[in-house]
């Protein structure tokens, strides 16, 4: 029984270092500004009962909580069974959407906004990076703000930077074909790119360019909460699973982005360049509606 308390006191002070006096280590007089439920605490330290009783204790709310138990506004760090902070985006436990969220800087002004429309008026007041001094207009995003489908693209075109709405272009037209033809209005969808103003020349988004925009993404998918990513074209499917692989090895299959099932496809605007792409895309569609009825069905 002795070694049974001595291992137990053992596991008690090892929490007492890694979260401070939240544990009573013996049943000594409590100090004065600790709040007790009786006059007098037991004075059998080796009782297994006493001891079995300490750890209930250590575990029960106070009625009259110390300044140091007082609720503050921080939220308390996730912490493994070892005392160690977990990482928010790798934690399982927390729902998708925070787990995106956190990828979101802490010094961004649009970190806590709760709605769409703030982030977007947020970016049409700001210059991230230099392209965005060149904008028409910026390029958000359209759609159901609750969408359990969001599409994501690389970057705005000449006619989106125009219009300061993604994929009305041609290549738009074409995606509003697609999703017709596995049984989607574009209103029922969220549509987006990675960057939120076009490239000179429509060239590739650059790392710096890129790096500026992601968190508005990040923000717009935490705030949506889709139970269901599609990435059109290599960079957006690349930009988002953190890799660098041919569009063969991103698409025809699903992907975990923090807990959100995400697949990857061609761009529409390849398809116009490159029939032969049309039947591959045509495949990773129909798997994405299967995945979407499956994933809105549990729900």
């Amino acid at each position: 029984m002795k070694e049974l308390l001595r291992d137990l006191r053992t596991i008690i002070e090892h929490e007492r270092t890694l979260h401070g006096d939240l544990l009573p280590l013996s049943s000594a007089q409590p100090e004065a500004d600790e709040p007790t439920s009786s006059p007098s605490a037991p004075a059998a330290a080796d009782s297994s009962d006493d001891a079995a009783s300490s750890v209930q204790d250590a575990d029960a709310p106070s009625s009259t909580p110390s300044s140091d138990d007082a609720p503050t506004d921080e939220p308390m760090p996730n912490r493994d069974l070892f005392g160690n902070q977990v990482d928010p985006t790798e934690d399982p436990s927390l729902p998708p959407w925070k787990r995106v969220a956190s990828l979101v800087p802490d010094d961004a002004p649009y970190k806590d906004a709760e709605t769409l429309e703030a982030v977007e008026d947020y970016l049409a007041s700001t210059v991230l990076v230099s392209i965005d001094e060149d904008r028409e207009n910026p390029v958000f995003g359209v759609g159901d703000p609750e969408a359990d489908l969001v599409i994501i693209g690389e970057a705005p075109g000449r006619d989106e930077d125009k219009e300061g709405e993604p994929f009305v272009g041609r290549a738009g037209q074409l995606l509003d074909k697609i999703l017709d033809a596995i049984n989607f209005e574009r209103e029922e969808v969220y549509i987006t790119n990675i960057l939120k103003s076009r490239p000179p020349r429509n060239r590739n988004p650059k790392a710096e360019e890129i790096d500026a925009h992601l968190p508005v993404l990040y923000k717009q998918i935490a705030l949506i909460q889709p139970k269901i990513i599609l990435a059109v074209g290599k960079v957006a499917g690349n930009t988002l699973l953190d890799r660098s692989s041919s569009l063969s090895n991103l698409r025809d299959q699903e992907h975990d982005f923090y807990g959100i099932p995400l697949m990857v496809t061609y761009h529409p605007a390849a398809l116009l360049r490159n029939s032969q792409w049309k039947r591959p895309t045509w495949e990773d569609v129909k798997l994405l509606r299967t995945r979407y009825d499956q994933l809105t069905d549990e729900t």
